[in-house]
């Protein structure tokens, strides 16, 4: 019996095609050269895994300056998974503990501490400093840390291994002259001059010998400063040491000029070159007020008698640094009567100085050590004869009591004769800045 044949038809090209094409993206897929890119959660989902002081991002995100493209490129096995993280440092981490944290791959550590001159920048990590990681599943792809204001270590791995660069930022110096007058606060007056907090503490510092900040300075008193501000990559870094500065205080004018001498030291001296530091710094704390001044007739609060008071008592809480006045060597500390515990320092000159009523000693304040101006030799209390926490400080030449707030105090060694023809050239410029008036120019960035 014949069976009629049915005509067969050809499936159409496009069939064909698409068969193609699917082939291709599952052979693709199967061989890594195509990673699919996973699926977002819901709106709001925490992610998978958060780390504190820490954020992840895919590669497609990753700064230039921290993966190269092309490198990048040359890898094709990261795909979509290498992930970004930013680190604050924190008090005794290392780089080991960081790894360790983050599980990170530890063979990489030793890698990177292997590279040549790289273990010096990784070592020395400093508290809140931001090291920025770039890894795949625990493998370190990429790490970048500012060396300092004008140097970025960066470091990527290559397909031959982890290759380290050190990155150069020029910084930028743009001098800037600023006037100021107080009505409050000298930091508001400097803020409001358009210059920053350290330019405050820098006249501070500098005129701080000759002008108690805290008891002297007055509303109206003024200021002119020019200084440099450093800029990086077109942002501002920061405020620069003060080149030339004046300050009128009580209508009695202050000038200051940096100098750098031919050895590299530098100092600030007056225009006709006379070093503005001086032996003895005017009050060894930071105090909130003088709760009481040198006199010869004061009633004593707790002895409930007139006997003279030969210091002067800075009031501040329990546990402030108490710092040496000058250089010189520790004579005397432990507890003396009513001045609880007490540090003498011998200096030169036949001067003595004297810290009552601390509440403990420093580390290495024992007698016969040698300290130098500003070194922490104590901490503030209300040891022995005394109604609060404060410093009672004593100023003593030759044996006779001196007014702290009021004795002259001996200057730094002067300037070396060899070097004042090229200070004053170097000055003229800088002191002749802070005649120029203030225009709109100078407070502009």
């Amino acid at each position: 019996m014949a069976f009629p044949f049915k005509t067969l038809r050809m499936p159409p090209l496009i069939f064909w095609l698409q068969t193609a094409a699917c082939a291709i993206v599952a052979w693709s897929v199967l061989h890594g050269a195509l990673a699919v890119a996973p699926v977002d959660g819901p709106a709001g989902a925490a992610p998978a895994d958060v780390s504190a002081s820490a954020s992840a991002t895919p590669a497609s995100a990753a700064t230039p300056a921290l993966t190269d493209g092309a490198q990048l490129a040359a890898t094709p096995s990261l795909g979509l998974a290498l992930s970004r993280i930013d680190v604050i440092v924190t008090h005794n981490d290392t780089l080991d503990r960081i790894f360790r944290r983050l599980k990170l791959n530890l063979a990489d550590l030793a890698s990177l501490r292997s590279l040549p001159g790289l273990r010096a920048g990784l070592d020395n990590l400093r508290p809140g400093e931001s090291l920025r990681l770039t890894h795949k599943d625990g493998q370190l792809f990429g790490l970048e840390r500012r060396l300092n204001e004008s140097e970025t270590l960066q470091v990527v791995r290559e397909p031959s291994g982890l290759k380290a660069t050190v990155l150069q930022s020029p910084l930028e110096m743009r001098q800037r002259t600023v006037r100021g007058v107080i009505t409050s606060s000298l930091f508001e007056a400097v803020e409001a001059a358009g210059a920053h907090d350290q330019t405050a503490v820098q006249l501070a510092d500098i005129f701080g010998w000759d002008i108690d900040f805290v008891l002297d300075v007055r509303p109206g008193d003024s200021f002119v400063v020019t200084y440099p501000e450093v800029w990086r990559d077109g942002a501002y870094v920061k405020d620069g040491p003060i080149l030339a500065a004046a300050f009128m205080n009580q209508g009695k004018e202050f000038q200051a000029v940096r100098y750098t001498d031919p050895q590299g030291g530098s100092h600030y001296y007056t225009p006709d070159g006379r070093s503005l530091h001086k032996a003895f710094l005017r009050a060894p704390v930071e105090f909130t007020r003088v709760s009481s001044r040198f006199n010869s007739a004061r009633f004593h609060p707790i002895l409930n008698r007139i006997r003279a008071h030969q210091g002067v008592d800075y009031a501040a809480p329990t546990g402030t640094p108490v710092r040496a006045a000058g250089d010189g060597r520790i004579r005397f500390a432990g507890v003396k009567g009513g001045y609880g515990n007490l540090v003498e320092i011998e200096h030169s000159r036949s001067i003595v100085t004297v810290y009552g009523h601390l509440s403990r000693f420093a580390r290495g304040t024992r007698v016969g050590a040698h300290v130098t101006q500003g070194d922490v030799i104590a901490y503030v209390g209300m040891t022995g004869l005394a109604t609060g926490p404060h410093l009672h400080y004593e100023y003593r030449v030759n044996g006779v009591f001196k007014n702290p707030q009021t004795v002259v105090l001996p200057g730094a060694e002067p300037m070396d004769a060899r070097w004042r023809a090229d200070f004053l050239a170097h000055s003229a410029p800088l002191l002749a800045s802070l005649e120029v008036p203030l225009g709109p120019q100078l407070v502009s960035r």
